[in-house]
């Protein structure tokens, strides 16, 4: 019990203070993601040892569904913040950037992996895969706000969230290719990635969230018409709306989080959804509550001692990604 108040009250001071000082923040070379990371890294093990995610069971899972369900939350708002048709209006940047820059970034990572800290073709390819999709919930931190309003033109703010929120979903089937190819006959994992990865996680996915998405914005507008709504709240519709495409997906074998941002999308077409997440400050909220808590997981949970032992080799790696791989 201890353990969980002293958790309360580190999220609570966390996002109270990075709240309070949003402003300065966004302005800094700093984000609030990143000075969570470093607030969870303070409390854990390693520092402080205010909290150990060791003694709460299964903390790889915990941090698994957490950021899935941070995840699909962002995606929910990213999709909600686009203009009506976005993605169908401007196909021919995101196929380029789908398509040929996100498996150009998966390659020159696997070849640094390979090359820095001398990891096997498979393995390499796996965690450049890993590295290769945009963080739709760390761009959203540097794309939403009114500094991001002041500095960046509305097209770039409205590429970067389209291509971070597709690039997630179809990331995972670069990510699945090397796991089945280290797993599973050559010949089968290639039937598996074909048929399995990309016909029914990806094209199931895709299929599940656009059904649940235009049938919850129908259902909204037909219960707004007939006034069998009272004080509506957006916000909790829209995480309503993820919940319910998280749990669906994943139990038919879906790409869950690719199914939400298609929810989010269809959704945003029925109903109008950019006026309404913009006068409830959908994203904004969902950064406060969802986001920085699960970075303070992260930092809590964060392998200092096997990051550690790759010494300078690792190092070099992050630098030569963070400067290459863009």
């Amino acid at each position: 019990m201890s353990s969980l108040n002293i958790a309360l009250a580190v999220v609570g001071f966390v996002v109270l203070l990075l709240g309070f000082l949003t402003r300065p923040v966004t302005r800094s070379l700093v984000s609030a993601p990143l000075l969570s990371f470093l607030a969870g890294t303070l409390s854990g093990p390693e520092v402080l040892g205010w909290l150990d995610p060791a003694g709460w069971g299964d903390s790889h899972k915990l941090l698994e569904e957490a950021t899935r369900l941070t995840l699909g939350i962002s995606l929910m708002g990213i999709a909600l913040r686009l203009p009506a048709r976005y993605p169908f209006r401007h196909w021919r940047p995101l196929a380029v950037l789908l398509l040929i820059v996100m498996p150009a970034m998966c390659v020159i990572s696997a070849l640094l992996a390979g090359w820095l800290i001398g990891l096997p073709l498979l393995v390499a390819l796996l965690v450049g895969s890993s590295v290769c999709p945009t963080d739709p919930v760390v761009s959203s931190s540097i794309v939403t706000g009114g500094l991001a309003k002041e500095a960046l033109p509305e097209r770039f703010r409205h590429m970067l969230s389209t291509e971070a929120g597709i690039n997630d979903g179809l990331a995972y089937p670069l990510v699945m290719l090397p796991v089945l190819l280290l797993t599973l006959p050559s010949d089968k994992a290639w039937t598996e990635w074909f048929l399995q990865t990309w016909l029914w996680e990806i094209g199931g996915s895709i299929a599940c969230g656009a059904l649940l998405g235009m049938l919850a914005g129908r259902a909204l507008l037909w219960v707004e018409r007939h006034g069998l709504i009272d004080q509506p709240s957006f916000l909790s519709t829209t995480i309503a709306l993820t919940l319910l495409t998280l749990g669906l997906g994943k139990l038919i074998g879906t790409d869950s989080v690719l199914a939400v941002f298609v929810a989010g999308l269809c959704f945003d077409q029925c109903i109008g959804g950019k006026e309404r997440a913009e006068n409830n400050n959908v994203q904004e909220t969902v950064n406060q509550f969802f986001t920085l808590p699960v970075f303070i997981l992260f930092g809590l949970m964060a392998p200092w001692g096997a990051w550690s032992a790759l010494g300078w080799y690792g190092i070099s790696l992050g630098v030569a990604i963070l400067l290459l791989r863009r």
